[in-house]
């Protein structure tokens, strides 16, 4: 049974009522964060050939890495904000034609000072992308099927770690760096081409204005939403960021099984996305409580099962499903407690993560050099899982005294 707390506070229309209409545009969207998925993880994997390509140490190859997340931080608030009265079609085509351009001009950057600004101005449309895409697909899916329309669009961005990152990873490898950006030019190019001719117009979306777009800042359940995905998203990321080093010192596995280990985990997120959608159509806070505390189980049960290679891969598996379903749940309820500033909020949700990102790899490297060794960091995602579970209860309580 839905609660009050799960239903959304203003009903959304369905404009476009045959299915394959609506199907087919959510399909468009998905390829969207396809590509943005895609250029988003791969440089982590080709950091060696960028440095030795552009002549600088790895380390600072990796600030490449960090332009895109503050490109994310900083874009989606922004673009969410002062784009409030642009149609939503409109909006969609822009950012994809900026993000396709900013992955040509990474392609064909001649120092490493201009690639760092084309991966910035690549990241400033990630965040409003995903938000703009989710507001998109839950209006043409309808109330009922809210939260399962943006695990679908966010799947794009998950199939991602599954198939784009290896082949972009395999082309960087042997045909150098940049032939992977080249891969993603080429993914934003069939996304320009399907949201063109399948995303509806989307007249009747409800536009506001950048004031009101700024309001959901003033707003303290939407604050606390976003606490909850920067703080409890990030013991996800804290195993994530040091798990090549943890499966082969630790668990045991070889250099060439990593790829394989990261598809798994990939793979988990694919499947526990697509779950999370159906569970937060059913329950919004109730699935947020259960995937949360089901992250906490997992990430404190692999600080054991690390120490075998079976027991490591399944539950790299088990955080990446656990992890990637608590998604389309905190989507939906930043949906449910934005009102009429759902832009600004759900570009932010993206933010969050990005934020949550850092903050776990921060985490996690901060008990490693204190000498805890490379299961620490999923202890530590344990008690992070568990801060953004006291930030969400915090939110329920409030809200049911108001």
């Amino acid at each position: 049974m839905t609660s009050r707390l799960d239903r959304p506070t203003r009903p959304q229309s369905v404009v476009a009522p045959d299915p394959t209409v609506r199907w087919l545009a959510v399909f468009a969207l998905a390829i969207g964060g396809f590509a943005i998925g895609t250029t988003e993880f791969v440089a982590m994997g080709l950091l060696p050939d960028i440095a030795a390509g552009l002549r600088v140490t790895e380390p600072v190859a990796g600030h490449v890495i960090s332009a895109y997340a503050m490109g994310v931080v900083i874009g989606a608030p922004l673009i969410a904000a002062l784009t409030a009265r642009m149609p939503r079609r409109n909006l969609l085509l822009g950012l994809m034609v900026v993000f396709t351009v900013a992955n040509l001009a990474s392609v064909f950057a001649p120092t490493y000072g201009t690639l760092i600004a084309a991966r910035f101005i690549a990241g400033l449309p990630h965040g409003a992308y995903f938000g703009i895409a989710a507001l998109v697909a839950a209006h043409l899916m309808g109330p009922q099927n809210r939260a399962k329309a943006v695990s679908h669009v966010l799947t794009g961005l998950t199939v991602a770690t599954v198939l784009g990152v290896p082949v972009a990873s395999w082309l960087g490898q042997h045909f150098g760096w940049r032939s992977a950006f080249g891969l993603v030019v080429a993914i934003g190019l069939v996304t320009l081409t399907a949201l063109w001719f399948w995303l509806p117009g989307m007249h009747s979306m409800h536009v506001t204005s950048p004031l009101t777009e700024l309001g959901a800042l003033k707003r303290p359940q939407v604050l606390l939403a976003l606490l909850v995905g920067m703080i409890g998203f990030g013991g996800m990321f804290a195993v994530y960021t040091y798990i090549a080093t943890t499966l082969t010192d630790v668990a045991g596995l070889s250099r060439g099984m990593i790829p394989l280990a990261l598809m798994i985990f990939g793979v988990g997120m694919v499947v526990g996305n697509l779950v999370g959608g159906k569970m937060a159509d059913i329950s919004v806070v109730g699935w947020l409580y259960a995937s949360m505390i089901a992250l906490t189980i997992v990430l404190a049960a692999f600080v054991a099962a690390a120490h075998n290679p079976w027991t490591a891969l399944l539950g790299l598996f088990c955080i990446g499903a656990v992890g990637s379903s608590i998604a389309p749940a905190l989507q939906s309820r930043l949906m449910d407690v934005a009102h009429d500033a759902q832009s600004l909020a759900a570009a932010l949700m993206h933010s969050a993560f990005n934020f949550a990102n850092a903050t776990g790899a921060w985490v996690g490297g901060l008990v490693i050099a204190a000498g805890y060794g490379y299961t620490a960091p999923a202890a530590a995602g344990a008690m992070l899982a568990v801060g953004g579970l006291l930030v969400l209860t915090v939110s329920v309580l409030l809200e049911r005294r108001s």
